[in-house]
């Protein structure tokens, strides 16, 4: 069964690579074999984590990239074929966005928002689901929230973004898996990354709080995202296209 997450010879690209869910999955699946590119804004942690990936043996390439950006997604997607020759793994982990009340965000933010959690995936599946259907072979993951499902006013645009991503996934997956490229989404409930610690300082609460919401009684780590990852990147899930996990600790007291 242990075969079935092997990932040896295989190439993923994985945005957002330099810290928390990105780090992690990719961490996790070069320790299965497979050779990492990654992308984000900031070279030096990615420079960290290629280092990281380098010492499992494995390969890594970095590639600075502005995922809001169409022409910088096709440039990433290239620079990963022509380094390695293929890409089978895509994961959307790009994304973030503040928290504040409905009526103070601008109409740019609204842009920014959706450009970075949904418009980057866009752009990105479009130009890597190329190679993969040229292969016969792919898979994409896309790394959606639990805002997504819920009402949760402090975090709209966010939420709606995300939703959008869900949708997308499922479009993907009718449009590309009789091609050969499996499309599948997890939606995350509260992990312990930088994005969250950082948010948590600015609007004044604790993050272990959270925690306390859901069955589990705390917040994730982010490698436990990075198994989900594993999972839908790998051949263990070869009969699962279109699909959106919701991995989050499971149902609280409330039920949710």
């Amino acid at each position: 069964m242990d075969d079935k997450f092997a990932m040896d010879g295989r190439v993923a690209v994985i945005t957002g690579g330099g810290t928390g869910i990105g780090r992690a999955s990719a961490l996790v699946l070069a320790e299965r074999g497979a050779d990492i590119v990654l992308a984000g804004r900031r070279e030096e942690p990615l420079k960290t984590t290629a280092r990281e990936i380098e010492a499992l043996g494995r390969r890594a390439l970095t590639v600075p990239t502005d995922v809001t950006s169409a022409e910088e997604c096709q440039a990433l997607v290239d620079a990963a074929v022509g380094e390695f020759g293929r890409l089978d793994v895509l994961m959307n982990n790009a994304g973030g966005g503040e928290t504040k009340s409905l009526m103070k965000w601008t109409d740019e933010e609204w842009h920014q928002v959706l450009d970075l959690n949904l418009s980057s995936a866009w752009y990105l599946s479009r130009a890597a689901a190329r190679p993969m259907i040229a292969q016969g072979r792919g898979s994409i993951v896309n790394i959606s929230s639990g805002a997504s499902l819920l009402a949760m006013p402090q975090a709209a645009i966010y939420g709606a973004a995300k939703a959008g991503l869900n949708n997308l996934t499922g479009s993907m997956a009718a449009a590309w898996t009789r091609k050969g490229v499996r499309v599948n989404c997890i939606a995350c409930g509260a992990v312990r990354t930088p994005g969250l610690e950082a948010d948590a300082a600015r609007q004044g609460f604790d993050i272990d709080m959270i925690g306390q919401t859901n069955g589990s009684g705390r917040i994730a780590d982010p490698e436990e995202i990075g198994y989900g990852v594993l999972f839908f990147a790998s051949d263990a899930s070869s009969y699962c296209s279109g699909q959106t996990l919701y991995i989050h600790g499971g149902p609280g007291p409330a039920g949710v």
